[in-house]
């Protein structure tokens, strides 16, 4: 019988999995992977918010996301440094801080490991809330937002001659970015969050002929990697964010050592 423990941990990566599949495919499609590399940095500064104001660690962590996701998205208007040098101030800088802002509270001794590449072995019922409920808010509202969010992926330009609400649509999307990196969080860490969202996701774009297989691929390849990666951890007492993300490198390598003929043409 499989102890509670690790079936919350199972469930939880699942959840996850799931969840970081459709999510990850827009990621690699819009070259934004160091824009939620970004959002995992500054989940450090929502857990100091979280301590400073005695409510849920999560939550801080999402109110801190999402106020990042809004100052990224108003910073794309502006023409002075590029947007790969903006993300890279914001990350280092609220990393930076969130370090700086538990170092002051001279009462809290947290665990920094545990957040930098997570601790899904500690998983609660009430992470597994956040996870599933959050993360199925989030993928409800992608699946509105899936065709007008494909079409500005696909061309913004044309997009917008449609009628697409464009500026609406990206800020949405990035807000549902930025609540998915705070609850994958709890899995594999702000500093690997963001390979679980791109690694299933390359490894499914080498085999989809559309969009919507590859968002299924991903999340199929997302659930093989925690599985894999939670039973290598329990069998060699391994660290488990970590291998989780080994597991999803392993599936994209051998993926790539497949023959041509099962490959996407």
């Amino acid at each position: 019988m499989i102890d509670n423990f690790l079936l919350r941990a199972l469930l939880g990566g699942l959840g996850v999995a799931l969840i970081a599949g459709p999510f990850g495919s827009f990621v690699v499609w819009r070259r934004l992977a160091y824009f939620g590399d970004t959002l995992a940095h500054s989940a450090l500064l929502g857990v100091a918010l979280g301590f400073m104001l005695h409510i849920n660690l999560t939550l801080g962590i999402i109110v801190i996301c999402q106020g990042l996701a809004i100052l990224l998205f108003l910073s794309q208007h502006q023409r002075q440094l590029a947007s790969d040098t903006m993300l890279g101030i914001f990350a280092h800088g609220a990393l930076s801080l969130g370090l700086v802002a538990l170092a002051f509270m001279k009462d809290v001794r947290i665990d920094l490991v545990a957040y930098l590449f997570g601790d899904i072995l500690a998983i609660s019922n009430s992470d597994l809330g956040w996870i599933f409920i959050g993360g199925g808010i989030a993928l409800l509202v992608l699946l509105i937002l899936w065709k007008p969010l494909l079409a500005i992926t696909i061309h913004e330009d044309l997009a917008r001659v449609e009628g697409v609400p464009v500026e609406r649509i990206n800020w949405l999307f990035l807000g549902l970015i930025a609540l998915i990196v705070a609850v994958m969080m709890k899995v594999v860490g702000m500093l690997l969050v963001t390979a679980l969202l791109i690694i299933p996701a390359a490894t499914a774009r080498r085999f989809a002929g559309n969009p919507e297989i590859m968002a299924i691929l991903a999340s199929t390849f997302g659930c093989l990697a925690v599985s894999a990666g939670l039973f290598g951890s329990f069998q060699w007492d391994t660290p488990t964010g970590p291998s989780i993300v080994v597991a999803a490198c392993l599936i994209f390598i051998l993926s790539l050592l497949l023959p041509k003929s099962l490959q996407r043409n």
